[in-house]
């Protein structure tokens, strides 16, 4: 349907979807243009019929999945050709045509760099919330939040950044409670939702968010939610002007090849087969938690109670000294076991003139736990 494909089609120009390589061509299935014109994503190109309405059928398909997933209020979605961190950027640039004097952004810290970086590259100041530690989990500094919010002038704050799913022990923030303070002091809300649309406790959350308080936009990963390569992210929204705006703040067409990937995987997956999955991913972390439960008190160990974490769980090492904790990194890695991360406690990272210490406990101390 996109006119490069058609059988007299005499393209003159640079802007052709014309290809050098047969393979290239093969590979994308011979779709050239991408998406969107140079004003506004979600706008149809004439001479790309078809990838347009691939596009729209996209959004579609992943808005059923959103809902799905537990989002019962009216809400619009729109596949981004970036990952889960330049979205964010996009996401924080289009709430600052409605807020033009805003500087800062407030940021329930999260260690985790791409999502504190997005906050730099958008142009913005993170105000950065320390959290708190309960029980065996790290939770939402509320009351530190709120003194922030009062303490800075009300049209300097863009808005307030919350994350949904972490590495253990960080819990999802209470992002119930930031929305009702948002909603109190007029701020827009945006989550970071990267892991959070494969499980449906964290959807419900974000339901349960809006119905009391504000949501603005929630950001998905696509590579991280339907497992496809990493490129592309969902950007949901309540408030449907926003999303309109972030259609239009993207510059120039964008690469149609992780609306491709996401069309695929999810016709390929259906209702049911993501339905499947998430019942087995449910099933395997339970599994997950009884084996390590069994093995940390083999050892002496603990693992770490982290009940508002549904996509996480974390063990203690405190048998080990802390100079060979990298080796055990090391060890896992060799053995060709990834997804797993040895945290030191140890380490400092300077990001931007913003020092954190003890990168990756989220500002835990050392004998916390």
């Amino acid at each position: 349907m996109d006119s490069n494909n058609f059988r007299g089609n005499s393209g003159t120009g640079e802007r052709e979807a014309r290809f050098a390589s047969e393979l290239v061509r093969r590979r994308h299935y011979y779709f050239g243009h991408g998406i969107g014109r140079s004003g506004d994503l979600t706008e149809s190109q004439p001479k790309a019929a078809g990838s347009s309405l691939m596009y729209k059928l996209t959004n579609c398909l992943f808005h059923d999945l959103i809902k799905f997933m537990g989002i019962s209020a009216r809400c619009e979605c729109l596949v981004v050709p970036v990952a889960t961190g330049m979205a964010l950027v996009l996401s924080m640039l289009s709430i600052r045509g409605v807020l033009p004097n805003a500087k800062y952004v407030i940021w329930s810290r999260i260690d985790q760099k791409s999502c504190f970086k997005s906050i730099l590259s958008a142009g913005f100041i993170p105000i950065v919330i320390d959290t708190i530690k309960v029980g065996d989990q790290l939770q939402t500094n509320l009351n530190l939040l709120e003194e922030k919010i009062k303490e800075l002038p009300r049209d300097s704050v863009l808005c307030v950044m919350s994350t949904t799913a972490c590495f253990a022990p960080r819990a999802c923030d209470d992002i119930e409670g930031i929305a009702l303070l948002c909603n109190k002091y007029d701020i827009p809300h945006l989550i970071n939702n990267a892991y959070g649309l494969q499980s449906k406790v964290i959807m419900k959350r974000i339901q349960k968010a809006q119905n009391k308080g504000r949501v603005d936009a929630f950001v998905q990963s696509t590579d991280k939610n339907i497992m496809v390569p990493v490129g592309g992210a969902v950007i949901a929204a309540f408030n449907v002007g926003l999303l309109e705006q972030i259609s239009k703040t993207y510059p120039g067409r964008a690469s149609s090849s992780p609306v491709m990937d996401s069309f695929i995987t999810l016709l390929h997956l259906g209702k049911n087969g993501y339905r499947d999955l998430i019942m087995k991913r449910d099933e395997l972390y339970t599994y997950l938690k009884q084996e390590l439960l069994a093995v940390s008190e083999k050892f002496g160990e603990t693992l770490l109670n982290t009940p508002d974490n549904p996509i996480s769980c974390a063990i203690t090492l405190r048998t080990i000294e802390p100079e060979d904790l990298t080796q055990l990194g090391s060890m896992l890695f060799w053995r060709n076991i990834s997804g797993t991360r040895v945290v030191t406690t140890l380490e400092t990272k300077t990001i931007a003139g913003h020092t954190f210490n003890g990168l990756s406990t989220f500002g835990m101390q050392l004998g916390w736990f």
